[in-house]
């Protein structure tokens, strides 16, 4: 059986994904002033105060949006060697998430051990990359599982996120919603995923939500805040886009687009316009946000085009791990089916590849 190795020398797959692509991979290596050790790029969101003006003034052209969202995948396509690399950087990408009303301790840790050994030794030996350490982003759980998280995870650089704030609804007492912060950041979670309350965007009551998002992101003290919207309960692009300029103006960490158990969860034209406010951001105050996409991505075909448009709307260093994330379970699994198929030629079952 043939087999195809991934000369790790000549490619873009290392920890850092592109100190030198050596023109294996048409994406450029990160410039200087991009790369993540660069203090400049660390600093956290302290929030602007609220400017009323500035989101009655945006306004979103969906025509347009889709258009351009209609061009990724089939300008950008990335094939074998190229496709390796960028799913083995996927995988450095995720949050590896089980938010189910049935979840136990011990699926919990075995989660845990997938996230902090996502390959199996056999196919990273076949793929010439045994000597890199790979894992997933982060484990995302209820606040009860966080125990069981934080014991699994205790020697591995894996980040312990923890969804909060009457998730995934938002519609609890708002006193309750900020002791939950509080709890989960005292029990040791690194980043805490808050729900925004929805009825702020539907009655266009920006100065309500930029307020309990700039108090929860208070609570969260130290751990890093992602500010759910869920999107797809949002109305439109134009209501979304405001949601993300309101929350980035009030603290966020990250802004990200869905609980997962919203009908419509992530989509392309909603990232990109996420993602365009995150640039805007960037350009007027030099902060960087984060990105997170949620729900509905399961496959490695998927996850390159939402790769792709993040490096070119808002450049190389979004792929790296504090500033992008994929928040999805199967999606590791697809990954490692076509890396397997890249490795031996041959795709093999999905049960060879179980998270838990």
């Amino acid at each position: 059986m043939k087999t195809s190795k991934l000369n790790t020398k000549d490619s873009v797959v290392n920890k850092k994904f592109a100190e030198e692509d050596k023109k294996v991979i048409s994406y450029p290596k990160m410039d200087v002033e991009d790369r993540p050790n660069d203090e400049s790029n660390i600093k956290r969101n302290l929030g602007v105060e609220f400017r009323k003006g500035k989101i009655a003034n945006i306004s979103i052209n969906r025509s347009a949006i889709e258009r351009r969202c209609a061009n990724y995948g089939v300008r950008r396509s990335i094939k074998k060697q190229q496709q390796a690399a960028w799913l083995l950087k996927a995988i450095t990408l995720i949050d590896l998430t089980t938010l189910s009303g049935d979840d136990t301790d011990a699926r919990v840790r075995r989660l845990c051990s997938k996230a902090t050994q996502p390959l199996n030794p056999n196919l990273k030996k076949s793929l010439a990359v045994e000597s890199l350490e790979i894992s997933v982003a982060a484990v995302c759980v209820y606040h009860d599982m966080l125990a069981a998280a934080k014991k699994a995870l205790k020697k591995s650089e894996v980040k312990l996120a923890v969804v909060s704030t009457g998730f995934p609804a938002g519609l609890s007492p708002l006193p309750l919603r900020m002791q939950e912060i509080e709890y989960s950041v005292s029990s040791g979670a690194d980043e805490i995923d808050i729900v925004i309350s929805r009825r702020h965007v539907l009655e266009g009551n920006w100065k309500a939500l930029y307020k309990e998002v700039k108090d929860f992101r208070e609570k969260c003290g130290t751990a890093h805040m992602k500010t759910i919207l869920a999107t797809g309960e949002l109305g439109n692009l134009s209501n979304i886009a405001k949601a993300s300029q309101v929350c980035m103006m009030a603290g966020a960490d990250f802004i990200k687009t869905s609980t997962g158990k919203e009908p419509i969860n992530a989509t392309l034209p909603v990232s990109l316009v996420m993602a365009r406010m995150i640039r805007n951001f960037y350009e007027e105050t030099g902060c960087r946000i984060g990105f997170k996409a949620a729900g509905g991505i399961s496959d490695s075909k998927t996850a390159l085009v939402y790769m792709t448009m993040i490096k070119e709307e808002l450049g190389r260093r979004w792929l790296e791990p504090d500033l992008f994330r994929f928040g999805a379970s199967s999606l590791l699994g697809d990954i490692e089916r076509q890396l397997d198929h890249f490795s031996s030629g041959y795709y093999s079952a999905s049960y060879r590849h179980p998270l838990t």
